[in-house]
């Protein structure tokens, strides 16, 4: 568990043992680790669900520690057993929800999609990074909004350096003869344009949202078309046809 758990939440969560004299000196022995029992991790997911959905109704900011227990349907007092303050409930829905997104990116940049044309690439790398955010918007709140807790700023930028390599790796597959300073540049354009597009996408629901998807990819399509095409040496024979997104 994160430190910024509250030590009084071991009580109700499935305390360590107490520590056992050794010997004559009556030294203790260190504590076994905390094993927490089953009811103590239901309430926390139940905790950390109530945050998501305060999260994204109010924004970080604006959200309180009473909101969330009145959403989880429980008192102030047994959030506190478990976590000390807001920013608390935040790096740990954080730290999950990054857990979670490290997964669905490793599986979008997976390398059989460079066999893919170009359109159907994008497809492949580009939905489940989509419809993770769709799923989990209180991810998207915590990563852009303002007044973050540095810790999960911090790891946001890490995960923005790690996937911007990750483009520039997919395109330097395709384009093996490009200067790496321009390779840098195309990549950062092309993981911008996903950016913006996506914060269009989260900003709609339903099918103006599903019409800013298409916008998004044809976007990206038609920045990345005259560079890569389907003409791409990388591409198999079988890849090698029109094809318009």
């Amino acid at each position: 568990m994160p430190e910024a758990r509250a030590k009084k939440g071991a009580a109700g969560d499935g305390a360590a043992e107490k520590p056992t004299t050794d010997g004559p000196g009556g030294s203790a022995e260190a504590p076994r680790p905390r094993r927490r029992q089953a009811r103590g991790e239901a309430r926390i997911a139940q905790l950390l669900q109530a945050a998501a959905s305060v999260f994204c109704t109010s924004g970080y900011t604006a959200s309180s520690t009473n909101a969330i227990a009145r959403e989880a349907g429980v008192s102030p007092g047994t959030l506190y057993q478990f976590f000390p303050n807001k920013e608390a409930i935040a790096v740990e829905l954080g730290d999950q929800l990054l857990h979670r997104w490290r997964d669905t990116y490793g599986a979008a940049f997976d390398q059989t999609h460079l066999e893919l044309p170009l359109d159907r690439m994008l497809d492949a790398v580009l939905d489940p990074l989509i419809a993770f955010n769709c799923e989990n918007p209180a991810f998207f709140v915590l990563m852009h909004g303002s007044e973050i807790p540095g810790r999960i700023t911090e790891e946001h930028d890490t995960l923005h350096t790690t996937m911007l390599s990750r483009v520039e790796g997919i395109l330097a597959d395709y384009l093996p003869d490009v200067p790496a300073a321009q390779l840098h540049r195309v990549a950062e354009m092309a993981f911008m344009v996903f950016k913006a597009g996506l914060d269009l996408v989260m900003a709609h629901e339903g099918e103006e949202r599903e019409a800013y998807i298409r916008e998004m990819k044809a976007a990206m399509y038609r920045y990345l078309d005259p560079l890569i095409g389907d003409d791409s040496p990388h591409l198999a024979p079988h890849a090698r046809q029109d094809h318009t997104p």
